[in-house]
């Protein structure tokens, strides 16, 4: 019997939370996406804990690879959206992984009564290795506001940021991804549950109640469309990138890394110009 890999069963789990739907989408932007993630599914004491529990899966799989330290201080989420995952990530890790670790998020704006400061929970202290968590990047721009914060608080050790789902795009103003300008500027891995590519190749293999693939031939066609624009556009991003050469998956379906463009620090680079999915337009309160 072949055990379903974490990005399969995440893709699973977001199907059946109503968190992942694939069809064809109009954005704010005006631009159509074959796919659309709502992190506001997660609405419940079963789908948050469980959204954790893959955190932590995650994290434990990334620490025995040798990417994470395995003595992380406190997982740290920034408000608001953080401040669960932060939460149900620290419980699963020590209810699920046997790890002492604490949890802390941020206030929008300081407190000067009670016990007062920026943060709430696990207080951070100089040396302290604290691990990020958030649901998706676009920009980065929430790890570039918060990342200050935490260093004002104290000469901190950032390990590292997970993510639920890595939307593999390319920043408008770089020519590097917001995974891989995040990585290169503050020097640390920025790691997912799931990539699109891994959503969009298990959506071909789970099914509807009636039996239907949720990846149909028109949306996986949509998306081979897309997958082949990108793999024709980003040959000089990825040549910028790694000049010594290195794995350069092709334009197919198959495998995390296919129709785009490796770096280094297995980064993905797509053009400037198109996103495959800009889900803040939706989700923007």
């Amino acid at each position: 019997m072949t055990i379903a890999t974490l990005d399969h069963r995440f893709t699973e789990f977001l199907l059946e939370s109503n968190a992942l739907k694939f069809g064809d989408f109009t954005l704010k932007s005006g631009r159509q996406s074959p796919y659309f993630i709502n992190a506001g599914a997660f609405n419940d004491g079963r789908k948050i804990a469980t959204l954790g529990a893959f955190y932590a899966e995650k994290i434990a799989e990334e620490i025995k690879a040798g990417r994470l330290p395995h003595d992380i201080d406190t997982v740290f989420g920034p408000a608001y959206k953080g401040i669960p995952l932060a939460v149900s990530t620290a419980i699963a890790l020590t209810s699920g992984h046997g790890m002492q670790v604490g949890y802390t998020f941020d206030r929008k704006e300081k407190k000067d009564h009670g016990d007062g400061g920026m943060m709430v929970g696990t207080q951070l202290a100089d040396g302290m290795k604290v691990l990020l968590v958030d649901d998706v990047m676009t920009a980065g721009t929430a790890v570039r506001e918060v990342i200050p914060k935490l260093r004002a608080e104290a000469d901190v050790d950032i390990v590292g940021l997970v993510l639920s789902v890595d939307r593999m795009e390319k920043t408008k103003d770089s020519d590097l991804s917001a995974v891989a300008a995040v990585e290169k500027e503050f020097g640390f891995p920025v790691l997912a549950i799931a990539n699109v590519r891994e959503i969009f190749e298990a959506g071909r293999n789970i099914v509807t109640a009636d039996g239907q693939p949720y990846v149909t031939d028109a949306i996986k066609s949509a998306t081979e469309e897309l997958t082949q624009m990108f793999y024709q556009m980003s040959e000089k991003l990825y040549q910028q990138a790694n000049p010594q050469g290195g794995a350069q998956a092709g334009p197919d379906m198959g495998g995390q890394n296919g129709g785009a463009q490796t770096g280094p620090n297995g980064q993905q680079y797509y053009d400037a110009d198109y996103k495959v999915v800009d889900d803040d337009d939706n989700n923007k309160k």
